[in-house]
C-alpha cells in the first residue's frame, strides 16, 4: 500500500498562489499538503476531457492538480478564483 505521494508545484502555480490573500494561501497550502496522504479527498472532481487531472475547491478558489499513481506524484498545475481558473486550461 502506498503511504504518501510527493507533492510538486509548477512554477506558474507558485506565482498564482503568491498573488492570493494570506488567509487563503494558508488554507490552500494545508489542503495541498493533505493531498499527499489522500490524492482524492471528499469533494475532489475529475476534470472532463483531461486524463489524470482533478480539482478541489477551497471557498471560491480552485486547485487543479494531476495525479501520477505509478510514480506517486501529485503536481499542482493551477490555482485561481473559480471564475478564472478554467480559462486557458489545457
Amino acid at each position: 500500500m502506498i503511504n504518501s505521494y510527493k507533492v510538486e508545484w509548477k512554477q506558474s502555480a507558485q506565482k498564482e498562489l503568491k498573488k492570493l490573500p494570506k488567509a487563503v494561501i494558508t488554507k490552500i497550502v494545508n489542503s495541498v499538503e493533505s493531498l499527499s496522504k489522500n490524492p482524492f479527498p471528499l469533494g475532489s472532481k475529475k476534470i472532463s476531457g483531461v486524463e489524470y487531472t482533478f480539482r478541489i475547491r477551497i471557498g471560491d478558489y480552485r486547485i487543479i492538480y494531476t495525479v501520477e499513481s505509478e510514480r506517486c506524484i501529485i503536481e499542482v498545475i493551477k490555482i485561481g478564483h473559480r471564475k478564472d481558473v478554467y480559462r486557458h486550461f489545457k
